[in-house]
Parts: C-alpha cells; structure tokens; sequence
C-alpha cells in the first residue's frame, strides 16, 4: 500500500541536533528549527527535539559523540525522525521509522572559505554530513542553491527537496513593536547581523565604510555579532580609521536585536555563501531596505535591486550610497520587501515541510505509523 503523511493527521516529530541551543552560538540553523517546531507543534504535531547531554569543548567531537549515542536511542515511538544536517547519520536507513535528512547548510561548501584546524574538523563534519544525505529515506534543504551543491558536492543523484527557512511574522513584528526605536534622523544607519565566519566577508563591508567616510558624514554602521574573526576584522577597522564610523555591538538579546532592526535605515549583508540567510527574512519583515551580495541562495531570497555583485567593496559602498541619496528607492524596496516576507511565514512554510515529507515517504513506500499502530 502507497502510505501518505498528512496534514490532517497528527504526527509525532524527533528532531535530532547538535547545533548549540541558542541564538549566540546556534546562529540561523537553531533559529530555524525552532520556528520549524513551533510551526509543526501550531499545525497539532508534536515534536521532541533531541541534543547532546554532554559537552564538549571541540565541537566537530561532541557532534561525533551525540551521533553515536544515538544508536543506543530507541525512536520507535515517533513517525518520523528528522535529523538535521549531519546528525543522524549513524542511524539513518536503520529501523521502521521513516528518517530525513534536513540540510539547513551545506557544510562542504562552507568550508571552502576556511583554513587550517577549523577546515579540518569541518571537512570531518561535512564527510558525515555525506553520509546522512546518502542513507536518508530522503533530503530536503532549505534553497535551491543548497540542493544544487548537494548534489555537486556529496555526489548525491536523487531528489532534493526544497523547503525554505522560515519567519514567525506574526511574532516577530509584535516583537518589533514591542521594542520599536525610531531611525535618528541626524544618522543614516546601516545594519549587519551575523556570525563573524570568513565567508560572511565582513571585511568588505569595513572597506565599503572606508570609502564611504568622506562621502556621508553622518553614515553609522551597527554590527551585531562576533565569532573567530573578531579580532581580525577590528584590525582591519582599526587600521582603516574607521573609529566613531563603526559600532561592534555583539551578541544582543532578542529584544535589543528587534530594536537595532526598527533603528536601522539599511539592512547589509556582504555575504558570499548562505544556504538562505534567516536575516535577510528579519529585515525585509522590519520594513527595511536590504544590500547583499547576489551570491548563493541570496537571490532566492531577496528582490533583485537589492542585490550587488559578490565580493565588490565599491559595489557594496554605491548601493548603500544611493539609498542614503534616495528616501524612494528606500521606501519602494522596503515594500518589495514586505511583501516578499510573506511567502516565508512560518505557518505556510511548515504546510510545506509537511508535504516534503509526504513526498519522500510516498515516493519510498515506507509506511508511517501513528501512536496507535495504524499506518497512514
């Protein structure tokens, strides 16, 4: 019998991960397992997300750890398990419960921006990320893009499926309301929110405010952030005078990041790799004016005005500077992007996770079991 997962069927999720556990450290891929939760649990699922019970100080080791300590799990009480990126790639194509494989980012093609140890043990977390794609049931990853390297990069001939990150709208604007600062009329701001990792390329966005300095006297740019790069890249501030020009906030609490969101006037991210780019979603939502790189899965994502070419700090500085010059074009692209927020709600997004699943689960024949043993 063909068996079909469906939305009108309430369903029992274990959700496998070892990205830490909060925005600081966890950066887009918890964020986005946690709305993809949230989201499941407001359909009537439910959804049991399992994580490592003991730490350690070299992550690639933890997550080798939690993976193995998996084997010795019994999951059999949940219809489906979805474990995202590399965890679960011990137990998948194990047992009779249907298991996924969710690829928030693609960890070879991250790695490429990398070097030395960091490199090595990504390249260690990427060969078993290789491995979970390939014993999967099935694979959905969150762009287009992502899909492409997955099957460039991991060899992996079968069907990707796409689902994108998703935004809770209607709780990320009451939070925006909630702590709603008005942009400084004497200030044209520009915001970056990131993980200080090389291939964010915040060094282009020092070198854009570089050659900005003498051209807008009241530019301020506000970071929020840090990572293995910051003390890197204060150096590079420090030795391009960018002194009272450029603000290190670093990492901020919810409230004070929808805050920095209202305050802005532009919205930046130089980025040259993104399996998707969570930010981007929070910007567009914050009514704000969105500069990125036309790279990755940024084009998915965000209208093609905002885009500039990839790795260009004089690219980057003439799309800041025109929207600086322009109040119009700041507020035409600030409702190109609210509209396009739309297509990412979590509510409609998880209708569409949910299909995914459907569709590796009929495609593969394997039946799904509700709690009370009965297939659907």
């Amino acid at each position: 019998m063909e068996c079909r997962v469906r939305n009108d069927v309430t369903l029992k999720f274990c959700f496998l991960t070892s990205t830490p556990q909060n925005v600081t450290a966890g950066s887009g891929t918890f964020r986005g397992i946690h709305v993809l939760a949230s989201a499941l649990r407001g359909l009537g699922h439910s959804v049991e997300v399992v994580t490592p019970e003991k730490h350690c100080r070299i992550f690639t080791l933890e997550r080798l750890r939690f993976n193995e300590s998996l084997r010795r799990q019994d999951l059999s009480r949940f219809d489906l398990v979805v474990g995202f990126d590399l965890d679960g790639y011990r137990i998948a194509g194990r047992g009779r419960t249907p298991h996924v494989a969710a690829i928030k980012g693609v960890i070879a093609d991250e790695l490429r921006f990398e070097r030395g140890i960091t490199r090595t043990m990504l390249s260690i977390q990427a060969a078993c990320e290789r491995l979970h794609v390939q014993r999967a049931a099935g694979v959905i990853t969150t762009s287009e893009y992502a899909a492409e390297q997955l099957k460039r990069l991991y060899r992996f001939p079968q069907p990707v499926h796409v689902v994108p990150e998703m935004l809770d709208l209607a709780q990320w604007r009451e939070l925006l309301d909630s702590s709603e600062v008005a942009p400084d009329p004497n200030m044209f701001s520009v915001l970056t929110v990131c993980r200080f990792y090389p291939r964010k390329r915040l060094d282009l966005l020092l070198r854009a405010a570089a050659l900005l300095r003498e051209r807008i006297g009241n530019l301020r740019f506000r970071i929020v952030g840090g990572g293995p790069e910051s003390k890197r890249l204060r150096e590079l501030s420090s030795a391009l005078r960018l002194e009272g020009m450029v603000e290190w906030l670093g990492d901020v609490t919810q409230a004070r990041l929808a805050a920095e969101y209202t305050s802005c006037d532009v919205f930046c991210l130089p980025s040259l790799q993104e399996g998707f780019g969570i930010v981007l979603l929070e910007a567009m939502a914050a009514g704000k004016p969105v500069v990125a790189a036309r790279a990755a899965a940024i084009p998915e994502v965000v209208p093609e005005p905002c885009l500039v070419e990839p790795g260009d700090a004089q690219a980057l500085a003439s799309a800041i500077e025109q929207l600086y010059r322009s109040p119009d074009r700041r507020c035409a692209l600030a409702e190109r992007g609210s509209a396009r927020v739309q297509c990412f709600d979590a509510p409609k997004v998880a209708v569409q996770f949910v299909d995914a699943v459907n569709s590796i689960v009929h495609s593969t024949r394997q039946p799904v079991f509700t709690n009370a043993g009965t297939s659907l």
